[in-house]
Parts: C-alpha cells; sequence; structure tokens
C-alpha cells in the first residue's frame, strides 16, 4: 500500500491552492458534478502538469516494469452515465405537487450542502438500497419529507428515463476491447439499484464484472473496492487502468490501490481515446478453435 501512495503522489502534482482539494457534490447516483476534472479546469481549480504525469509513469515503469493493461475499469455516474436532466430541475419538478416550492438553485445549494456533511448513520453513505441516506439527502435538499416524494423520485433515478450514456461510442468501444481479450468492470460508488439500471440501459452485458459500494462494503477512494474488482476479473492490480471523473475518488483511489488510473474530462475525453491507448498494433487474439495467433493489434502503455 505505501508503493501505491507513493505512485498517486508521484503523479498528483496540482498547479494552483488549497481550492484545488475542495469537492463539490450534486446530482444523480454518485453525486460527483462539481468535482469533475472539466469543471475545475474552467474554473481555473487544478490541471495536471504535464512533467507530474510523466514523472508518474516513469515511477510506475520502474517499480512494475512494462506492464500492459490487461483490463479496463470504469466510474459508471459522471464517466459511464450521466443524468439525462439536472438533477435539481427534476427534484423540483417531481416535487412541486407535494408541496416543494424552492427553486432549483435553492435545490442545488442545500443539496450540496447535505451531501458534504459527514453522514453520521453508518460509515458508508451507500448500505444495501441507500434509501434512508437518499431519504436525508432528498429532505435536506427540498424540506419535503413526504415519503411518496422520495418514493417517486428513487424510484424514478432507478429508470433508463432518467439516465443517458456519457459517451454515444461506449458500446462499440467496450465490445471491441472485450473482443481484444481485455476484461472489463464498472467500479462505482453507488447503491444496489446499479445492476438493474445497467441492465435497463442494456449495458451491463458490456462488463464482465461489476464492483458496487453497497455489495463490496467500501467507497472510493478506499482501494478495498479496486481491489475487488480486480479480484473479480482475476487480474494484478497493477494490470488494470481505472478510468473516472473524480481525482479523489477515482485517480487517486485507484492509484492507492496499485492500479494505473486516468482523469475522465483531462486524461481523456471518450472511451475511443481509451481503446487507442490500450489497443495498438501487434495483440495476441485467438481463433475461434482457441489457438493464439499474432494479429495487427497490440498492447500499449499511456505514456510510450
Amino acid at each position: 500500500m505505501a508503493v501505491a501512495a507513493r505512485l498517486r503522489s508521484a503523479g498528483a502534482r496540482l498547479v494552483v491552492g488549497p481550492a484545488a482539494m475542495a469537492v463539490g457534490r450534486g446530482g444523480g447516483g454518485e453525486g460527483r458534478w462539481m468535482g469533475t476534472a472539466t469543471a475545475e479546469a474552467a474554473a481555473g481549480i487544478a490541471r495536471w502538469e504535464p512533467m507530474g504525469a510523466r514523472e508518474y509513469y516513469d515511477y510506475r515503469r520502474a517499480i512494475y516494469g512494462d506492464i500492459t493493461h490487461k483490463a479496463i475499469l470504469v466510474d459508471a455516474a459522471g464517466t459511464l452515465l450521466a443524468p439525462t436532466e439536472p438533477m435539481a430541475q427534476v427534484y423540483r419538478t417531481i416535487g412541486e405537487k407535494y408541496g416543494v416550492n424552492y427553486s432549483e438553485d435553492e435545490i442545488l445549494m442545500r443539496y450540496r450542502r447535505a451531501y458534504a456533511q459527514p453522514w453520521g448513520r453508518s460509515r458508508l453513505r451507500y448500505v444495501d438500497d441507500g434509501r434512508p441516506f437518499w431519504q436525508h439527502i432528498v429532505s435536506s435538499s427540498t424540506g419535503c419529507s413526504d415519503l411518496q416524494y422520495f418514493e417517486e423520485l428513487y424510484q424514478y433515478y432507478t429508470t433508463a428515463k432518467a439516465w443517458q450514456l456519457c459517451d454515444p461510442d461506449a458500446k462499440y468501444v467496450f465490445e471491441a476491447l472485450r473482443k481484444a481479450g481485455v476484461k472489463t468492470a464498472v467500479v462505482s460508488n453507488f447503491d444496489t439499484r446499479l445492476r438493474p439500471l445497467l441492465q435497463a440501459l442494456n449495458c451491463d452485458h458490456w462488463f464482465d464484472a461489476v464492483a458496487v459500494s453497497a455489495e463490496v462494503a467500501a467507497e472510493k477512494p478506499n482501494p478495498t473496492i479496486f481491489l475487488k474488482a480486480c479480484e473479480f476479473l482475476g487480474v494484478k492490480p497493477e494490470e488494470a487502468v481505472h478510468i473516472g471523473d473524480d481525482r479523489r475518488n477515482d485517480l487517486w483511489g485507484a492509484r492507492d490501490a496499485g492500479c494505473d488510473a486516468w482523469l475522465w474530462g483531462s486524461d481523456v475525453y471518450s472511451f475511443k481515446e481509451n481503446q487507442a491507448h490500450i489497443i495498438k498494433s501487434g495483440l495476441l487474439c485467438r481463433s475461434q478453435k482457441g489457438s493464439e495467433l499474432r494479429c495487427k493489434e497490440s498492447f500499449v502503455r499511456w505514456v510510450t
């Protein structure tokens, strides 16, 4: 774990001050819309220093050598999935018939405040279906404790209507990666609605495994959830790369586990880029009979 921590710090050289450490929260399953790399860059809060990234990969090579990526782990909300409508808009629209009269700006402000507070009921926010936590968030955000209102909201975010893919090419990329022999998994701070949601969006079959915090009893940035994902896939942590939009939870958490990690919206902007970084000419493919053949594609490292 000490090695992983040094790996993380070697690549985590940020330009600017303490404000870069603040992570806002907002809508959707994982509630991290204010903490994305894109938002940080737009606000001038934080950015990668290129030399720091180079040093990180040099240091990684010194420890693991030229290890290729045999698996790709991907964050759910904010990377793979995004809400179809702003959270505050949904809370207000559904809540109007239950007496919610806060503006969308007020709901968003109250949501961020509630989400930023420590959750005292357990060490995990998302336990089983996450209802106690989300009841607290909804009532704090809207001032409405009506259980029927909460259930309508809760069920809405379980449907395909509430979510969309961040990248329309995701299907083709994950299918190509799996065909090339790369193992895939979702790693997400989410409650037990995630699996049925992936099924509703018809993308559950893109992945060999799903590591949900509510099921493995560990939330990012705890390295345990990444180690569990690697265990599910049958790969070593250093053989996996994780992609997510939250610097602390995804980038640092994955690196603490010994995985490689790329920041969505900063290091990569689409899954096609991920595919290009992982697969290039010369990959070992298998024929339908199971014999290994040398193809025109091969695994490559993120920094060559």
